[in-house]
């Protein structure tokens, strides 16, 4: 008697899913998995996780590489899988193995051509400053500390000088591996709030420690050491060596990154006030 061949399931598809991030960075060497070394990342902690409920290895592409101890609220990353889980799994179940400084917010299966990097228009960064005699304590590891007053209207004034299309070498950190030092600024606002000075920058992209070199120089000019008409002049000379110090790391935060309407992303509320 003939055996029929019974024909084996068919592989599932891979699905691409799209997942919003938030952590502290305090306990990280920042986003980025780094080779041959034995650094705590957030990458590598929510590859594990990931890993372990598709049940297989996998790798994930973000919006932006945040640097040690830098925050997120709004990091964005999306995964290729063939496994078959409900959204709900990919939040509640990181969740539930993820460390305390890490939190899957939500996740969203997206399109094939969705890249959470490449198909990003601008990502959004917030610096705080504690700008108290005091340092802080309760916010030590989300805020940076400038004990001598600040001036945020010279500040704001200073930063309108970077808006639009500009080179920015003169805020490029040394080990920048961009092609290209053109970046394209659409907003920058300096606030205070009490003892609290907030900057907000919004931009397509970032050079390497750009935003934590546009934050020392404006440090500079809301203490008096300059003027806010300095920005342009050193925005022009193209110059890191005329710069002023890089703004240490714990005040900044990714605070939003927009992506075309079509791919139907949530949109961040970046009107909340500026402590989380």
């Amino acid at each position: 008697m003939e055996t029929l061949a019974v024909p084996a399931p068919a592989a599932h598809a891979a699905r691409r899913i799209a997942l919003c991030v938030e952590y502290n960075g305090a306990a990280f060497r920042g986003w980025q998995a780094q080779v041959h070394q034995h650094y705590p990342t957030v990458q590598e902690a929510l590859e594990s996780v990931l890993a372990g409920i598709a049940a297989h290895p996998l790798r994930v592409n973000c919006a932006g590489r945040t640097d040690a101890g830098v925050h997120a609220t709004w990091q964005i990353v999306h995964f290729d899988t063939p496994a078959q889980r409900p959204l709900k799994a990919w939040v509640r179940g990181a969740n539930s193995r993820l460390p305390p400084q890490v939190a899957v917010r939500w996740a969203q299966e997206v399109d094939a051509e969705f890249h959470a990097r490449f198909s990003a228009l601008s990502r959004r960064y917030r610096y705080v400053i504690h700008n108290q005699s005091a340092r802080a304590a309760r916010l030590a590891e989300l805020v940076a500390s400038h004990g001598a007053p600040l001036d945020a209207e010279r500040m704001h004034e200073a930063g309108q000088y970077l808006l639009g299309e500009n080179d920015f070498s003169a805020f490029r950190g040394a080990s920048c591996q961009s092609r290209t030092p053109m970046r394209r600024v659409m907003e920058l606002t300096v606030k205070s709030y009490g003892g609290y000075i907030c900057l907000d920058i919004e931009a397509n992209a970032f050079l390497l420690h750009m935003v934590r070199n546009i934050v020392g120089a404006l440090l500079w000019i809301g203490d008096g050491r300059r003027d806010p008409s300095w920005m342009k002049t050193l925005l022009d000379s193209r110059d890191r060596t005329q710069a002023a110090p890089t703004a240490p790391p714990q005040g900044l935060t990714l605070i939003a990154v927009r992506y075309p309407a079509h791919f139907g992303l949530p949109i961040p509320d970046t009107e909340a006030p500026p402590f989380f």
